[in-house]
């Protein structure tokens, strides 16, 4: 899946939403050359990626082409975190063997009533031929996402995952892996496109690569727990978020659900 960096600079330039790209994120993307992901706000089933879907603030179920879990949508949000257990994602029934099928668990700040950046962290898990492949990752959308490095992940090891804003243009992305021990952080500054603080979220998507969302995988049932979010100085739950499922080609492909520190994401 990797795409090469000229590659990469003709795909970002064709984003409406792209903001410039400072040196050092320039420079960033040079030296590593990882731009196998880009994650997308919520678009609105069958646009191909032209219109965003606007999420209310109510319990209300809500679809997407390529998000699924739970949003909050207020003012003040500065950090979230939780925890999963990593799933053996599984090609859809009647999927190919010689195809790669993805997923990718994350959370993060931005992205729905904000649309100018989305600070988040998470882990993809994808399949070709039976064999699962792990990757943990940080990005400040509209930028790519970058894979972390030295770490490894398994099926059914326990992932703390926790994004926090120091400011609207700086911040940091962390991924635990508790079951080793071992933690690992990227931290942002300076960063040309500037959060809003508007939304928290705990999100399974299908994500893009290159310039198309990747064929989904059956990832079962991801289960955030510890699900919380810091909101103006104070630590809140799911409680008011809203639910949002994937749908493509008119079939819903998931079924969530969130109840306070508990987000359910089941592949249906």
């Amino acid at each position: 899946m990797k795409i090469s960096i000229v590659t990469a600079t003709l795909v970002l330039s064709g984003l409406s939403l792209a903001a410039p790209l400072t040196e050092k994120r320039m420079a960033a993307k040079a030296r590593r050359a990882t731009a196998t992901h880009h994650s997308n706000p919520p678009y609105v089933p069958g646009s191909n990626g032209v219109e965003k879907v606007l999420l209310t603030n109510t319990t209300n179920e809500q679809y997407s082409s390529n998000w699924a879990g739970a949003v909050l949508i207020s003012t003040g949000y500065s950090s979230v975190t939780a925890e999963f257990v990593v799933p053996k994602p599984s090609a859809p029934s009647g999927g190919s063997s010689s195809t790669q099928y993805c997923a990718s668990a994350w959370v993060g700040l931005d992205g729905d009533t904000c649309g100018t950046a989305i600070l988040q962290t998470g882990v993809d898990f994808c399949v070709q031929g039976g064999s699962p492949s792990y990757d943990a990752w940080y990005e400040w959308y509209p930028d790519y996402a970058y894979d972390f490095s030295g770490i490894t992940i398994s099926a059914g090891n326990t992932i703390k995952i926790t994004v926090t804003a120091s400011s609207k243009t700086a911040g940091k992305a962390t991924v635990e892996n508790v079951s080793t021990g071992k933690t690992v952080t990227h931290s942002f500054s300076g960063e040309s496109a500037a959060l809003c603080e508007y939304n928290a979220e705990w999100i399974v998507e299908d994500f893009e690569s290159g310039s198309s969302l990747v064929p989904f995988a059956n990832f079962g049932t991801v289960t955030f727990t510890g699900a919380q979010a810091t909101k103006s100085g104070s630590t809140v739950d799911t409680s008011g978020a809203t639910i949002i499922d994937i749908k493509q080609n008119n079939k819903v492909l998931t079924s969530s659900s969130a109840s306070g520190s508990t987000v359910k994401v089941s592949y249906v």
